[in-house]
């Protein structure tokens, strides 16, 4: 089985005036990120909403000292961005789709992903989201250090830094063996 994980789509990521935007970069997946998890949905597969989660009272978090404050919990800034958003309202209950909020970068960092993926026999994971350089390479290392086949589908993963997304692109393929679709 596999994996659809996507990534950070929030408000203050995507949405022009986000408290840290990909902006048009990251509005131009969208309609990619809405057909990859109705793809998933149909083949009966797995979809992971792993989206950032932040309390900017935590004085030891270190993003709160690196970056503005973002995805703050219960906030606009941390709710899924334009259709996505839709489409999570949509298919919500079915046990199909997991949404889990996420403290660091990587979607395996100190949360029960790995525990979700393992119970449900999936070996191969499908990438998506933002940032490329950040969040998506930091869950993709994680990833392949715990055994999992990883695709990441090109047309749906940016960044505010095209260098950075770039080289992102070249680390996943050549260092990770990961596929680019």
């Amino acid at each position: 089985m596999k994996a659809l994980i996507s990534i950070d789509y929030t408000h203050d990521f995507i949405a022009d005036k986000g408290a840290l935007t990909t902006g048009q970069a990251g509005q131009l997946i969208e309609s990619a990120m809405i057909s990859l998890a109705t793809s998933f949905i149909k083949q009966n597969d797995f979809v992971v909403f792993a989206i950032d989660a932040h309390n900017p009272e935590d004085k030891y978090h270190p993003e709160n000292t690196l970056f503005p404050p973002h995805n703050i919990i219960g906030t606009k800034g941390q709710k899924l961005f334009g259709d996505l958003g839709k489409w999570y309202e949509i298919h919500k209950d079915s046990p199909q789709v997991y949404w889990m909020n996420k403290r660091h970068y990587s979607a395996f960092c100190g949360t029960d992903l790995d525990l979700r993926l393992r119970e449900r026999h999936i070996n191969e994971i499908h990438l998506s989201g933002v940032c490329t350089d950040i969040c998506i390479l930091h869950t993709a290392i994680d990833a392949y250090n715990l055994g999992y086949k990883i695709v990441i589908h090109q047309n749906a993963v940016a960044s505010f830094d095209p260098i950075g997304h770039q080289w992102a692109l070249n680390h996943f393929q050549k260092t990770l063996g990961a596929t680019l679709i």
